[in-house]
């Protein structure tokens, strides 16, 4: 998520990317500060200083042992003052997201890019999506009518992407699956047979791309992670990329990050596959605000990006997809005679102002939604699932009115970072779009979502991240249960623990006094009761050396889904192996009270009862329970 260090290619390179506007951190464990670069010298001091500042040599056992949240803030400040240098985003959240501290909402399910904030939809309409009857190859070579709204949008998101238009062409899809399920039935397959992906866990629209491209003949090849830490077996993943069998590689797919783990890949991936015959797609769905900034597209030039959109964070998450062609390589795509292209879209201001505006869409956000969804009010309407491509259907205001949490509690909870402002309160924000023009009649369609990521800036957003996604790993790490020998861990974290450069994600596990792992979906939906949002999902393509063979076998799950058959509509069983988990996603307005409550949330397990006394208490008050 940072710029790389044109530099040469080495081993090194390839666990991580290295920063030129901001220091590097390696792994500490076992390196000496000595021997270390500055750069290095301040990674390595930024992990001491999380490990030895935070809870030093502290183990919390009990839930009401915490410390309160302000005595827990004062001492965050303390390890990380720099924190206090983004306050602005504080500001922004107060003013334009206060629905948030309304609501006492935490939002650890979201990552990505924001359109607008909740303040606009008091104020102004929301767009409305069509689907279009057009063929890709046709809309990327030449183009086609568009409205003055989706003009500016688009040029407004290639802005914001650090995207250049003279390089790229750009096209609005449904959703994230369906960008990369459209680029799947054009990619030429047939003659470029492999497709190799780089994720550590099951992502829905890969999924939908993988199963696409099996049909058009494609290979499949999957790059492996190491346990423990996750981190890209960089042996395997070279072999593959630099097979010299076949000449014409193939779609090799790659992301910056794990949106589940937090795990960080070096740029440097993409240079080799495309110095050795491979087409890249970059996928920026897991990208944060303004991290495409440090990515250079004069040296990393990939033919293929897909990002998604969403509207409003932390209240409606339906949006968009894009898939940008570098024009140079559009000529690749070739027309695919199986498939039409479904998931195209067109804009269209929307038809009536409404707090809660009709959709017609969805934009992924990587997560397994609808299970927490369907705590709520039963089951969803299909046309409002988060994930995966859907029929052109509207939903009703009372359709997202009735999923809305109910229990609206106006009281702050503390006095960190959050506070109840008028709602009426503007907020002074530089609006980069369409300050003084009109679409249809609207006046002022404004991003402000993105103008809010341009005020605050790469570095104080990563500054802020880090921070946060550091204190919650350690703390997190030192809950441990009562009368265990040797203090049995509550949470098991996958992937990086406490590291300067992680991303801002962290899938983990809850372990009951036994050693028995509670259950991702449960723990996420005991969560959602307590007003927090969090996702899960599965981790897979796990390699495990002989070091760790027999911590294999007690780790892994065995999964079987129906899949598709050779034949049609026919399903056959298909087993995987992996780890389901729970994981928090911390974004642009993420604040220390969210991570807090997280932590305190996750304390509660450590009362063996805790998970039994929940299900009666929602009994006894006659809310619907769903079993797991």
């Amino acid at each position: 998520m940072h710029s790389p260090c044109i530099r040469e290619t080495s081993e090194a390179c390839f666990q991580g990317c290295c920063l030129a506007s901001l220091p590097g951190f390696p792994d500490p464990h076992g390196t000496d500060p000595k021997n270390l670069s500055s750069a290095a010298v301040s990674r390595y001091n930024f992990a001491l200083t999380t490990v030895s500042s935070l809870f030093p040599n502290t183990q919390f056992t009990n839930h009401e042992s915490l410390p309160p949240l302000d005595e827990s803030f004062s001492s965050f400040n303390k390890a990380y003052p720099q924190y206090s240098n983004t306050n602005q985003a504080d500001q922004i959240r107060a003013q334009e997201y206060y629905h948030l501290s309304m609501s006492n909402h935490v939002c650890l399910d979201y990552i990505g890019h924001g359109l607008f904030s909740y303040s606009q939809l008091q104020k102004l309409p929301f767009f409305e999506i069509s689907y279009k009857s057009v063929n890709l190859n046709s809309q990327i070579l030449y183009g086609g009518e568009e409205s003055e709204l989706e003009s500016k949008i688009r040029k407004r998101i290639m802005d914001f992407m650090n995207i250049s238009e003279a390089d790229y062409s750009m096209v609005f899809t449904a959703n994230q699956s369906s960008a990369f399920k459209l680029l799947a039935d054009f990619y030429p397959f047939q003659s470029n047979q492999n497709l190799l992906t780089v994720y550590d866990y099951e992502n829905e629209a890969v999924g939908a791309m993988i199963r696409a491209s099996k049909k058009r003949s494609a290979r499949v090849l999957s790059a492996e992670f190491s346990w423990p830490n996750l981190r890209i077996h960089s042996a395997k993943l070279k072999k593959i990329i630099l097979n010299k069998r076949k000449k014409r590689r193939g779609l090799f797919v790659f992301p910056l990050q794990s949106r589940m783990t937090g795990a960080r890949y070096s740029y440097l991936w993409m240079s080799m596959a495309q110095e050795n015959g491979w087409h890249v797609l970059l996928d920026a769905c897991a990208l944060g605000p303004k991290d495409m900034e440090t990515l250079g597209l004069s040296l990393f030039r990939p033919d293929f990006l897909i990002c998604s959109f969403f509207k409003v964070f932390g209240k409606n998450p339906s949006g968009f997809g894009c898939l940008f062609v570098k024009k140079s390589s559009a000529s690749i795509l070739k027309d695919s005679t199986t498939a039409v292209s479904v998931g195209i879209v067109s804009l269209l201001p929307a038809t009536r102002r409404s707090q809660f505006p009709d959709e017609s869409a969805t934009t992924d956000i990587e997560t397994e939604q609808t299970s927490k969804l369907k705590l709520h009010k039963g089951e969803l309407p299909a046309a409002s699932s988060l994930s995966g491509p859907l029929p052109v259907q509207k939903i009703s205001n009372e359709t997202f009115e009735s999923y809305e949490i109910s229990d609206v509690n106006f009281k702050q909870k503390g006095s960190s970072s959050s506070e109840i402002v008028e709602l009426e309160m503007p907020l002074d924000i530089p609006q980069s779009l369409n300050k003084d023009s009109s679409v249809n009649g609207y006046s002022q369609i404004e991003c402000r979502g993105l103008d809010h990521a341009d005020s605050l800036g790469l570095i104080l957003i990563s500054l802020r991240a880090r921070f946060l996604i550091n204190w919650l790993v350690n703390a997190l790490m030192s809950l441990r249960h009562p009368h265990s020998e040797n203090g049995l861990p509550l949470v098991r974290i996958y992937g990086p623990n406490v590291a300067f450069d992680r991303g801002p994600a962290v899938a983990f596990n809850v372990f009951d006094w036994k050693g028995e792992k509670v259950e991702p979906t449960l723990v996420q939906k005991l969560a959602d009761r307590s007003n927090i949002s969090l996702s899960h999902g599965f981790l897979q393509h796990i390699w495990f050396s002989d070091k760790y063979e027999e911590e294999k076998e007690k780790i892994l799950e065995l999964r079987t889904i129906g899949v598709e058959g050779t034949l049609g509509n026919k399903k056959r069983d298909k087993s995987s192996s992996g780890i389901s988990v729970v994981s928090a996603a911390l974004g642009l307005l993420t604040n220390f009270e969210d991570v807090y409550n997280l932590w305190a949330f996750v304390s509660r397990f450590l009362d063996a009862d805790f998970v039994e006394k929940e299900r009666w208490r929602y009994v006894a008050l006659n809310q619907k329970t769903v079993e797991v």
